[in-house]
């Protein structure tokens, strides 16, 4: 008998389809981080140029942003498993693209110049795609298990969200390291292929109603609803700005290479320290929920994530920068778990495509723009310095947003 229990922590992994749902998420998102550690490292070698990495992010985001919300729109009247299948052939294109380019005939008659048009254009190919299997993925994922238990769904999904997190760049650099680059875009395909099986595996067929709303007015009614309820808007404008102002991946390279100079095994391992602090903190929250208080734990735990960075920007051992990635892990597997549960609750489910495109657009794309908000500051005003000034405004978001919203204090979600 399959539990639903909002007291079982293991609630939501009781149903096969959310099973393969999260074994899904952990291969796809070790995979694309694999494949952005791997080439962010040889793009850096490339240029040593802190903007070129920041220029990643830009080149992914553009298109996410101009195809996600209609992602959304399509996410609500189209079968989900379908639109997931047809991106991730897009995104395995992609990456044979990018197989191909840094095959040694290849690269070696390519200028610096052509190399970069070519690593942009897959990623923004990528982000094209993303555009649409971001909020395919998000709204099935509550038609897997029961309302009861979205939000041990939530702390199950983004725990293996965030394991893949931690192996792919942590694989990505000793890949890298040992067995060279196009035989990791090898494995980097391999892993998509498998992608798409696994979500062939999932049965369940969510029932869509045809939108008959006018194409515009209906993608509005995503904002709309985003705008007026207050817990949603404030809690996407939270993450928003520390991943945008806070982040500090995409600028690791400069870490490992230039400050911390420890090499492409360094960069796995302080790409992979906030992604442990996070899964470690996710199992706990599967027995100790943070939804109980859930808007004093989300304003602690950004405002932790901006006290860390700071920290992480002022450090010159290795022990210490990890440390302290580690901590913005802690701190910000928080705030998913409530922000995830808090938009599996409130959209109805008609709308659920186009407010996961909605919250696609400021958060998702955040660590896109984030990477390139942090190339364009290191480059402007130093890496460190670029890096301590995220973090002090991240402080102040959390301040500001604490100054308006402490009716939200009362809100319980489990």
């Amino acid at each position: 008998m399959k539990a639903t229990s909002s007291q079982d922590p293991y609630a939501a992994l009781r149903y096969s389809d959310f099973r393969f749902y999260i074994t899904n998420t952990f291969l796809f998102s070790a995979t694309i981080l694999i494949q952005e550690v791997i080439v962010a490292y040889e793009l850096y070698k490339m240029t040593h140029d802190p903007l070129a990495l920041g220029l990643i992010g830009l080149a992914e985001v553009v298109p996410f942003i101009a195809t996600s919300l209609f992602g959304g729109y399509v996410a609500d009247q189209r079968n989900k498993i379908t639109i997931m299948h047809i991106s991730l052939v897009v995104i395995l294109l992609g990456s044979v693209i990018l197989y191909t380019v840094f095959q040694p005939a290849i690269y070696n008659s390519l200028t610096q110049g052509q190399h970069l048009a070519a690593i942009y254009s897959v990623f923004a190919i990528i982000g094209f795609a993303k555009g649409f299997y971001s909020p395919a993925s998000s709204s099935l994922k509550p038609f897997l298990v029961p309302r009861p238990i979205y939000h041990n769904s939530s702390t199950w999904s983004s725990s293996f969200w965030q394991a893949g997190s931690i192996t792919g760049p942590a694989a990505a650099g000793f890949l890298y390291a040992y067995i060279g680059l196009t035989h990791t875009l090898l494995i980097v395909i391999f892993s998509f292929v498998v992608c798409w099986f696994l979500l062939a595996m999932i049965k369940t067929r969510p029932e869509f109603q045809k939108i008959v709303t006018p194409l515009m007015e209906s993608l509005k009614e995503g904002f709309r609803f985003v705008f007026r309820t207050r817990i949603v808007l404030y809690a996407i404008s939270l993450d928003l700005f520390s991943v945008l102002f806070g982040g500090v991946v995409a600028i690791l390279p400069v870490f490992a290479e230039d400050i911390l100079k420890v090499g492409p095994e360094g960069l796995g391992l302080l790409r992979a320290a906030p992604s442990i602090g996070s899964l470690l903190t996710m199992f706990a929250m599967a027995y100790f929920p943070p939804t109980g208080q859930a808007w004093r734990n989300m304003l602690i735990a950004v405002a932790g994530f901006g006290v860390f960075t700071i920290i992480f920007s002022l450090s010159t051992s290795f022990l210490l920068p990890c440390a302290a990635l580690f901590a913005t892990g802690v701190f910000d597997s928080v705030s998913v778990i409530i922000r995830q549960t808090i938009l599996q609750i409130y959209p109805p489910d008609e709308m659920r495509g186009r407010v996961a495109a909605v919250n696609g657009m400021f958060v998702s794309s955040s660590n896109e723009l984030g990477a390139f908000e942090s190339g364009v500051m290191a480059k402007m005003f130093g890496t460190v310095p670029s890096v301590m000034m995220g973090g002090v405004v991240t402080i102040a978001v959390v301040s500001w947003i604490y100054l308006r919203s402490k009716d939200l204090f009362s809100v319980r979600l489990s």
